[in-house]
């Protein structure tokens, strides 16, 4: 297999394995094709593989919104040293897409190695990289009776090819496959034949040139591979939901679709074969959280899911949710807007939007989790909140936490009660002889409630208002009466700072400091270790997981000359929120921004945070 000839002003040909060092457990392998194609199975297969051998993993899809056969991106990460980010960097590359495989091979870093159609002639463009041709239609053709099922069996070869040249365990992969069809033996037989096709071919007919070699490691024991989405949805059913409203919107729809099978299998009643829950697809956004509302006031643990867009139409109702006071979970997974086109992009695009959303003077609790075992653990701690508080809560997720695959510890079965906060019954109402519902009795701006068809001597009805009310639901234009409500509801989601769930910080008294919330924490992990590496740059860390902030984010804050706050939006909105609730603190925040809907990655923040400590005159190297 020889590479093509050097052509003037081109770098010399790559160096083969044998004068390179072999790279092992540390690589980045992309696989580029279309959707429909059914490459989703083929690249789990491997990254379950992979998993199933001890070493860390994670993946990444970027695929297209709307239309079948657009470019979509599959990388698969594995790092011995357990660092999960998306790396920029491309190791493997396999072009199964004509249309992109130019670029897509323009792209990579020299060293790469690249498999491709054989009939793409890619080798023609590069002279630095390390390049698999493989005959790809003619192994299918071979393996596959069927036309129809060849562009998604197709997929399976390259899993094959790929299984030997860097090492999977082929038995891994054979388990992979039989979890993923473990219900379909037919399509299980030919996928499987599929793989064996490429393994043989490329074991008889490539010769291994490049560095990238996996091993057995033992560093996922215990583990689990579980997405976002099916994270939160498991977490709503044990924080026992029992009405859920939804209206399907990318990338959030999986969450509910999840939720409803979860719920059919553990939420029947055994006795009579009845649902005890009520799960309904609304006819958009606006009448999904209209109808979570109504459930929350009558006492029901409810909640709907969506993404941006939603957001934006569920406005009006998320603030009658905070005036009225009641209680309902909100899960905005976020993504890349206002769409149309970018639905399938990550982003942290909805955090200002979410903190202060709807109209007049509004803050809302919103929780940021970085991982599975948070996604589910936030799922419960969220229907605790909102009905301790007696607020719409927001869970802020994004597309990358939601629909990829993550590795996790088994997630904690709760053990504390379901919070219900001050819900009186009828003694408690006669108790209280002057019961309102928007009473600020203990001095912690939360007031008691009651649940519809409570009797207590005809004290416990009230009529749920907006805005306009006095403590005793009593409609009124008081401004003076205003002011005292929204000052009180203030006070109420302030106690987010103590209930919420806390920052972790790192810290050992280093000048600069770091800031995020999310998934964007597996980046700053790993950047964190690069700048004390290469730059000499020794950083404490503060990731946020609730909002309104505690006092330990100030605290944060204040004890360094700099903080660098790492998101990923255009206009860096949790830097200002940070500097809308301690606006004394700002000059020392600065904005570390990733916004082009791919999931952020260590280098880029090494570098960017390199740059601005340079310019700030520091002494780092």
């Amino acid at each position: 297999m020889s590479q093509a000839s050097t052509l003037p002003g081109q770098p010399a040909p790559a160096p083969t394995s044998a004068s390179r060092a072999p790279i092992v457990n540390e690589c980045s392998i992309q696989v580029a094709t279309v959707n429909g194609s059914g490459s989703q199975t083929a690249n789990n297969t491997l990254l379950r593989a992979l998993f199933q051998m001890g070493i860390p993993v994670s993946g990444k899809n970027l695929f297209p919104s709307n239309i079948s056969g657009l470019p979509t991106w599959f990388t698969i990460r594995a790092n011995r040293h357990g660092y999960i980010a998306r790396r920029k960097e491309i190791d493997v590359l396999v072009c199964m897409n004509p249309d992109t495989a130019v670029e897509d091979v323009k792209g990579v870093p020299a060293g790469a190695a690249v498999v491709y159609d054989e009939a793409l002639g890619l080798d023609k463009h590069r002279t630095d990289v390390v390049f698999y041709p493989v005959p790809f239609q003619r192994l299918v053709k071979e393996c596959c009776p069927d036309p129809k099922l060849r562009k998604l069996v197709v997929n399976m070869i390259y899993v094959g090819v790929v299984t030997e040249l860097v090492g999977i365990d082929p038995t891994e992969v054979q388990a992979a496959l039989r979890k993923a069809f473990s219900k379909k033996p037919k399509a299980l037989e030919l996928n499987r034949t599929a793989v064996e096709a490429g393994l043989a071919w490329a074991k008889a007919n490539l010769v291994k040139r490049d560095p990238f070699r996996v091993e057995r490691m033992d560093k996922t024991a215990g583990k689990i591979l579980v997405d976002g989405n099916s994270a939160c949805a498991l977490g709503s059913m044990f924080a026992g939901v029992s009405v859920v409203t939804w209206y399907p919107i990318t990338p959030s729809s999986s969450l509910c679709e999840t939720l409803i099978e979860y719920m059919k299998e553990h939420r029947v009643d055994k006795a009579s074969g009845k649902a005890t829950f009520s799960i309904v697809q609304a006819e958009d956004e606006l009448a999904a959280l209209g109808m979570a509302l109504g459930a929350g006031w009558a006492g029901a643990r409810s909640m709907t899911s969506t993404s941006g867009p939603g957001i934006s139409l569920m406005n009006e109702f998320i603030g009658l949710g905070y005036y009225a006071e009641v209680p309902v979970v909100i899960f905005d997974v976020q993504r890349t807007g206002p769409s149309t086109g970018l639905p399938t992009r990550t982003m942290q695009g909805d955090v200002m939007k979410a903190a202060y959303a709807s109209h007049g003077d509004c803050r809302h609790p919103c929780l940021y989790p970085c991982d599975m075992s948070e996604a589910f653990d936030f799922a419960v701690a969220a229907f605790d909140l909102a009905e301790t508080l007696q607020t719409p809560v927001f869970v802020m997720s994004d597309l990358d936490l939601g629909m990829n695959l993550w590795m996790s510890e088994p997630f904690r079965f709760p053990e504390k009660p379901l919070a219900r906060g001050k819900v009186l019954d009828e003694a408690g109402v006669v108790a209280l002889k002057d019961w309102g519902r928007y009473k600020d009795v203990d001095g912690d701006g939360i007031p008691y409630r009651t649940l519809p068809g409570t009797p207590g001597e005809g004290k416990a009805a009230y009529f749920a208002r907006g805005s306009g009310h006095d403590e005793y639901a009593r409609y009124t234009e008081s401004g003076a009466t205003y002011m005292r409500n929204v000052d009180r509801i203030a006070r109420k989601v302030d106690q987010t700072k103590r209930v919420g769930p806390a920052p972790v910080v790192e810290g050992k008294g280093a000048k600069v400091g770091v800031l995020a919330y999310g998934t964007t924490h597996w980046a700053v992990v790993e950047s964190r270790d690069q700048l004390r590496a290469e730059k000499g740059l020794a950083t404490d860390y503060c990731r946020v997981r609730s909002f309104p902030f505690s006092e330990d984010v100030r605290a944060f804050v204040a004890a360094h000359e700099r903080v660098y706050v790492v998101e990923q939006n255009r206009d860096a909105q949790m830097l200002a929120m940070l500097r809308i609730e301690y606006p004394d603190l700002a000059p020392r925040m600065r904005a570390v921004r990733v916004y082009n809907g791919l999931p952020a990655d260590a280098r880029s923040l090494t570098d960017e945070i390199a740059r601005q400590e340079s310019a700030a005159g520091t002494g780092a190297r």
